[in-house]
């Protein structure tokens, strides 16, 4: 077992090192204007962000369970905390992140990741088409001819970087298309003195390391109310989103992960990157496809993506300040195109009505909202609501009578959506054509799965008994039995079929 642990550490670690670690570095020059982006959201100095993105990255790829997904700063967790930073300043953001990260350990402890088996495909796949179209929807400002700094050479870099990103594969795959499309488009601004916007036009870079720190807020009950409703809306927003992202990045890669370990995980990095001075952050699903089609593959990648971000800010701020924003455009874009569900397209044609529906509105809630966790809490809660309806036809009672005895043959599910139908379909023997004295209830191929079923189950009996009709109830299968035991004010079954009956 030892020796599988470290063949398995070997291989995540420096199984793709070559591949992991040029794909970081793609991972880290989209980072920094996406970072900068949801910083001015949050409305915070671009270091905050910055610096997130740096400890995020490098922590969770020793914690997470995800090797080559991506965590950062994100747009979802910056729009939480917007009224937070505003009424009480910085230094409570990073109180509630620490807060955060707590909370998502309690999670990973609780194993609320297995929630994520109530998520639809559905409901993945209109999350998936949602961001790809928010994604490019953010890129729409660096296109807008109204804006400063956007002229026909804009649209002539994005087009010839997009050329890049596509053709260049065709060449070689030696070095990642989209690292060789921001080296030459770099290269060619610089040489012609392009007027584009560049990515200190998003902001000013931080000088320096970051330092460790503790959040300068008292530390009373007072301060705990004011940050807890934040920090647990970030950390179920984060989590949402870094398992979603999980989900998706394992059917892009082929293979699993620990989403158990990955909620940990990310409690654990945005502790980290609260004490350095970073607000809170997740799964970022543009920057691990980025990261995937470069070809990352193990935690080597997200590593590099947050130390090669360091450097680049540390060092190489002046260079990376001239990076041309139409090249992170193309790359963004190329990004949009490959997240989403292409394939979605066609199979509304053969898949059931109910699963576009989810689809559709998951997408619509979350490009309408800008909120992706609403989306999916809704796309669920739709998936859920048709879920019922489906089972609840999933039901019959038929009759037949011999002599004086009815018989009801009860079959499929009943629970609290199909008791109506269940009482409707066993009504009142005393009222039928042809009555019987003796009533046999036969749920052998049936199945009572709540408290409102054996309420109902009581209802028809004790209606049946109060027109003067004997009742048997015959078939209860030992699950049904033990509720009926537990909840049945009418029989009590469980000495008929051999069990204990509950006090």
């Amino acid at each position: 077992m030892h020796a599988s642990k470290i063949a398995r550490w070997k291989s995540e670690w420096f199984g793709n090192v070559r591949a992991d670690v040029l794909a970081g570095i793609v991972v880290a020059l989209a980072l920094i204007p996406e970072a900068i982006g949801f910083s001015i959201i949050a409305g915070v100095d671009p270091r905050v962000g910055l610096y997130a993105s740096v400890a995020i990255a490098m922590v969770i790829a020793f914690t997470g369970g995800r090797p080559g997904m991506i965590s950062a700063a994100t747009a979802a967790v910056a729009v939480v905390v917007v009224p937070l930073v505003r009424d009480h300043g910085v230094e409570y953001l990073f109180a509630a992140t620490i807060l955060m990260g707590i909370f998502q350990g309690i999670a990973a402890l609780l194993k609320l990741n297995l929630l994520m088996q109530f998520v639809s495909r559905s409901v993945i796949t209109g999350f998936v088409n949602a961001l790809a179209i928010l994604i490019f929807m953010a890129q729409l400002p660096e296109l807008n001819p109204n804006n400063e700094g956007v002229t026909w050479l804009t649209y002539a870099m994005v087009a010839a970087g997009l050329a890049m990103i596509y053709l260049v594969p065709r060449l070689t795959t030696a070095i990642p298309s989209p690292l060789v499309a921001i080296v030459v488009l770099t290269c060619l601004s610089l040489w012609l003195g392009s007027p584009v916007n560049t990515v200190s036009d998003m902001g000013e870079l931080p000088q320096g390391l970051p330092f460790f720190m503790l959040p300068d807020v008292p530390l009373t009950w007072e301060t705990l109310t004011i940050i807890a409703p934040y920090s647990l809306t970030m950390a179920a927003v984060g989590l949402l989103e870094s398992l979603l992202t999980a989900q998706i990045v394992d059917d892009m890669t082929h293979t699993g992960s620990d989403k158990r370990r990955e909620s940990a995980g990310q409690g654990v990095a945005n502790i980290v990157a609260a004490l350095f001075g970073g607000m809170g952050g997740c799964a970022m699903i543009g920057q691990s496809v980025i990261n995937v089609t470069s070809g990352g593959r193990g935690r080597l990648s997200t590593f590099v993506a947050g130390f090669a971000l360091l450097i680049l800010l540390s060092v190489l701020g002046g260079i990376v300040g001239q990076v041309p924003m139409p090249a992170l455009v193309a790359l963004m874009i190329m990004v949009s195109i490959g997240t989403f569900s292409w394939n979605s397209i066609p199979n509304l044609r053969v898949h059931p009505w109910q699963s576009s529906m989810v689809m559709f509105v998951t997408v619509a809630v979350v490009v309408a909202t800008h909120n992706l966790a609403i989306g999916v809490l809704v796309g669920v809660l739709l998936s859920g609501i048709f879920f019922v309806q489906k089972v609840m036809h999933m039901f019959e009672v038929t009759r037949t009578k011999e002599g004086e005895t009815a018989t009801y043959t009860a079959r499929g599910e009943i629970f609290f959506g199909s008791v109506a139908r269940f009482e409707a379909a066993l009504g009142p023997e005393s009222l039928r054509p042809d009555p019987a004295d003796h009533v046999i209830i036969d749920v052998t191929k049936a199945h009572f799965w709540d408290i409102s079923a054996i309420g109902a189950l009581d209802k028809v009996v004790e209606r049946m008994r109060m027109h003067g009709r004997s009742v048997q109830v015959v078939g209860l299968n030992e699950a049904s039995a033990d509720l009926v035991d537990r909840h049945g004010v009418t029989d009590r079954t469980g000495v008929e079929i051999g069990l204990a009956p509950h006090p």
